[in-house]
This record gives structure tokens, sequence and C-alpha cells, in this order.
């Protein structure tokens, strides 16, 4: 098929790379020069296991191009995605100015029927929205689908060539059995493709996110209460993640989970929900505790070195808000290292990949390292805040070496207390019953 993503971001280029590599043709379109310009000479803009080489590859068999020019790539599509951002606005609400624009764009430059694709997340309603805003400007049949993305950052080619599902929001028969035959080769392995209408597909990716994100927040308060009763909320952890009915996903303590998707699409759902007089409650309390949850690890770290941290210097294992992404968006660590500097300290940390991008928010004040065991040069304790896979087993003699003083800060319990006392460290992990 002949397909145009307009879109370059995290979702458009995962998107068109993934299409591209079943072997439809693909123009990824954003409005970005800089941006396109460095597509094309092999630079991403973000950060993803795996995506560079599946560019390259689909590149070089000319299955996917680059372009600014959204009115000549739709010219020659036959299937238009959208993928552009949805910002939030302050009341939560999503901001669909971009969404809108593509969609006057498309229908500017439609020379024939066109299947427009709304792979941005949106409120219910918005393909309504769309294909009103299409229609303004060709009198071209025009059918507007909702296919919502479940991406996981880190793991985002992995979902997209073997989704777990296929939502599909489409009133039309003829428009199902094209977006089917689209995502056929992608669910070989019998997963299905759901179709529903437009607007239960719009609201099935918020509610997925939200619900994960109740998940997280929920065991987030065990944790706290573990930390008060002298419970391990390991053993809790895996004591209910056995029951069939609950599993084992998404129910790790932590630190307060950020990114671009949850604290974004738990605002918008409230929002909708508000605006139709049906208020999720249990929403809100999801956002009060993720924000509590940030400001945990303070709370312990005060514990050992009071209110005043003048003249201490932590050291900070992971800047993004999850492992294999430089995404910085609402990272807890941002919440914990400038609550670290208001206080008084000082923060060397190291990151494998989003340095940079921490740069940009944190500037200098604090420093950055080129290796892990750097930031422990000088400082009083080990702060680990995002559990990329090479934290899981450090030489903890090393780490006791280079610490002035034998204190770790746990906050995605990916170490053994008990090992780490033997070892003569100060462990503080999150709801390991150490209050």
């Amino acid at each position: 098929m002949k397909i145009a993503v307009v879109g370059s971001g995290y979702v458009g280029l995962v998107a068109a790379a993934c299409l591209a590599e079943m072997g439809n043709t693909v123009i990824s379109v954003d409005k970005d020069e800089e941006k396109i310009e460095g597509l094309e000479k092999g630079i991403l803009p973000i950060y993803e296991p795996g995506l560079d080489v599946l560019i390259e590859r689909n590149v070089k068999e000319k299955r996917l191009s680059f372009s600014t020019d959204t009115g000549a790539a739709v010219k020659k599509s036959r299937i238009v995605f959208i993928a552009v951002g949805t910002p939030p606005e302050e009341d939560g609400s999503a901001d669909l100015q971009h969404v809108l624009s593509v969609a006057a764009d498309i229908g500017r430059a439609m020379e024939g029927p066109t299947v427009v694709v709304n792979k941005s997340t949106v409120p219910v309603g918005t393909a309504e929205l769309v294909k009103n805003e299409v229609r303004k400007y060709t009198e071209y049949r025009v059918d507007v689908v909702s296919n919502p993305e479940f991406l996981k950052e880190g793991a985002a080619i992995d979902d997209f060539m073997k989704p777990d599902r296929v939502v599909v929001g489409t009133d039309s028969e003829e428009v199902a059995e094209v977006m089917q035959e689209l995502y056929r080769p992608f669910v070989r392995t019998n997963n299905p493709i759901y179709i529903m209408s437009n607007r239960s597909a719009e609201l099935t990716k918020y509610v997925a996110n939200s619900l994960l994100a109740t998940k997280i927040s929920f065991m987030n308060e065990i944790a706290n209460l573990c930390d008060v009763v002298g419970a391990d909320v390991q053993d809790i952890r895996r004591g209910i993640g056995s029951d069939r009915r609950i599993g084992p996903h998404f129910i790790f303590p932590g630190v307060g989970y950020g990114g671009s998707c949850f604290p974004k699409d738990v605002k918008a759902l409230r929002h909708t929900s508000d605006s139709y007089g049906c208020h999720l409650n249990i929403l809100q309390a999801v956002t009060e505790v993720n924000v509590a949850q940030k400001k945990v690890m303070g709370r312990k770290i005060s514990s050992v070195f009071g209110e005043d941290l003048t003249g201490h210097t932590f050291g900070v294992w992971g800047l993004s808000f999850k492992p294999n992404t430089d995404d910085m968006r609402e990272a807890p660590s941002l919440v914990i290292i400038n609550e670290l500097l208001e206080r008084g300290g000082s923060v060397k940390a190291y990151d494998p990949e989003a340095a940079e991008y921490a740069r940009k928010l944190l500037g200098d004040r604090i420093e950055y390292t080129e290796a892990s065991y750097d930031a422990l040069e000088g400082a009083d304790a080990l702060l680990l805040i995002t559990e990329w896979t090479e934290f899981r087993e450090p030489d903890f003699e090393r780490i006791a070496d280079t610490l002035k003083r034998k204190i770790i800060f746990d906050g995605r319990n990916i170490w053994n207390p008990k090992m780490l006392r033997k070892m003569g460290f100060i462990y503080h992990g999150i709801g390991r019953g150490e209050e």
C-alpha cells in the first residue's frame, strides 16, 4: 500500500518504519525541516532501540522516504496517518490544533477517496472533528479511522511488529477490510484486530493507560503502607501477582510514573468525563498519589541527612522516566533532583541515553558523568532512579570504595537489601518495611 504518515515524532516515526518493513511504500512527513534533514542523513530525533537499523534498511530499499511537503505526500497515498502531538492544556484537555491543521492539509491536497487514520491520542469525538475539517476543502470521499497506538517506549518496535491487539474505529465495512489487510502481516499469530466505533476506539486508548497508571499508583500506596507497618512490598507483589485476575504486570512500586502518556492521558480522561458530568474520582486520586510518590525518596533522604543538604553530594543513576529511552518528560528524576538542589545538595548524574535531554531541562546545575561509577566519586549516597539493565548487577564493592558513605536509596527495588546490609550498606528501598 502507499501510505503517508504525517508527524515524525515518536509514534509517527515508529509507525512509518514498521509499515515500510512490511513492504508498504511510506512517506514520513514533518514540517520541521531540520528534523527531516537529519532523518535523510540517518540522524534520528529520538532514541528507540532498533529503530535506526529499521529506518536505514527501509530507506535503502526505497520503501521509506522523508518529506516536509504534506500535500505532495497525500497526493501519492491511499492511506494517510495523522501522528502529531496532542499536548495537554492547563485543564488537562488535549490540544487538537495540530491534528486539525493536518486534516485541513489533507483536504486541500486530496485527489481521490482517502482513508485518514488518526494515530494520535485524541479525546472522544475527534474523528468527527477531523472528518468535518477535511470536508471543508474537498468533495472526495474521506473515511476517518481511529487507530490508537499502544507502544511502550524502549520496546516500541516489538510492540508494533507483534501487537497484543489492533484497535480500529470505523463505521465502514469497506474501510475495516482495508485496515485488516494493512495489519494482517502484523498479527500472523492470530492476535485480534478489534473493529469498533470511532468513539469506542478513542476511549480505549485513554482507558488502557489510565488503568495501568492506577495499578502503579495503587502499588505505590501499598509500598508506603509497608514502610509504616514493617512489611515488604516485594513479598506482597509476588503474593498477589500470581493471581490470574491481577497478574504480575505493572505492580512494581517505585518513585512514580512519568513519560508522555500516563500523566497526560489520565488528565485527559478526567477532563472528558468531567465535561460529560461523569466524574472519575479514582483518577483524581491516581494523579494525586503519583505527584506525592515523586517526593518519597526526598523524605527518605531527609531521614538520613536531615532537611538541610548543604555540603552533601548525591550520585544519581538514571534520569529518563524509564529504561531504554532518552525521554525526560514528567520524569521522577526531575522532581527528586530539583528537591535536592533546593535543599542545598549537589548532584552528579549518569544515564546511558538521557544526559543530553536532561541538560536541556536542568542545565549545568548538576554534573553529568560519562560513566556510572564516576557519578559516585565524592558522593555521600547513591540514588537509583531509573532501572537500566546495566544497573542490575553492579560491583557493590567498587560502589562501597567509591562512595564517601555506604548509603543506597533504591528507587526501583532492584537490589537485595539483606545482601547490601551484610556488606555494611545503609539501604533504603520503596516499601521494604524499613521505617
